[in-house]
């Protein structure tokens, strides 16, 4: 009996191995999915710079487009100015000229502000693309991990199937019936072993007589509380 004990001792262990798969497997996308938000997130804050950078920059060519219409329209007035034949007209186009080097010089001073903006805005980018280069760097290397956990998570779940299997099949079919009985009314676990009198499967303390049996027979025991295979384990040998 002690060595189907030890067999069923093996086969729990089994599989604890395979839940433990099986939450890794709900939770390694989970894990995934939080680590792509987080650093989405950290990557549109640290961004801010380079979007208001190439807003600025596009305001700046935008404006030196300005400025070189204006200077056409200019360079087009004062030929004009060489075929007019009265005072009048001559006079209009000076006031045309005059207005549109006014709004030349709006432009200009809008450039000039533009450009220191840019020239500061430009240090803070490149700080923020080293840090931003560095923290990529961590997060594709964890998320590489994770995926590596992922995909090892069926290699790992089919190895441990196929060692169930094995001790299965040493296993008296109403002992391993009995087994799976009980282990799905117990989340999972089936055999579990006592130290001191106290049942690791619920944590409740088992009758002394029961307990000193446990130790000395080859008998197969329940725990009276939750209706677990109880085994006697020496914990103090461990430590």
């Amino acid at each position: 009996m002690k060595d189907k004990l030890m067999l069923l001792i093996r086969i729990q262990e089994c599989d604890s191995q395979l839940m433990k798969l099986v939450a890794k497997k709900k939770i390694l996308p989970e894990n995934i999915d939080k680590l792509n938000q987080e650093f989405n997130a950290f990557r549109e804050g640290i961004e801010k710079n380079t979007t208001k950078y190439d807003e600025l920059k596009a305001r700046h060519t935008e404006n030196e487009n300005k400025i070189k219409k204006i200077n056409e329209s200019i360079v087009k007035t004062k030929e004009r100015m060489l075929e007019v034949k009265n005072n009048k007209e001559y006079q209009a186009m000076l006031k045309e000229i005059e207005t549109a080097e006014l709004s030349r010089g709006a432009v200009e001073t809008e450039i000039i502000s533009l450009l220191d903006e840019l020239d500061k805005l430009a240090v803070s980018v490149k700080k923020d693309g080293e840090i931003l280069k560095e923290r990529q760097a961590n997060y594709e290397q964890e998320k590489k991990n994770i995926e590596d956990d992922l995909n090892a998570v069926d290699t790992d779940s089919a190895q441990w199937e196929q060692k169930k299997i094995e001790l299965q099949k040493d296993i008296p079919e109403e002992m391993l019936t009995q087994y799976e009985k009980i282990k799905k009314r117990n989340k999972g676990v089936g055999v579990t072993s006592v130290w001191k009198s106290v049942c690791s499967g619920c944590h409740m303390n088992i009758p002394p007589q029961m307990y000193n049996e446990l130790q000395r027979s080859e008998e197969l025991f329940s725990c009276p509380n939750c209706n677990r295979i109880i085994y006697f384990q020496d914990m103090g040998k461990s430590s």
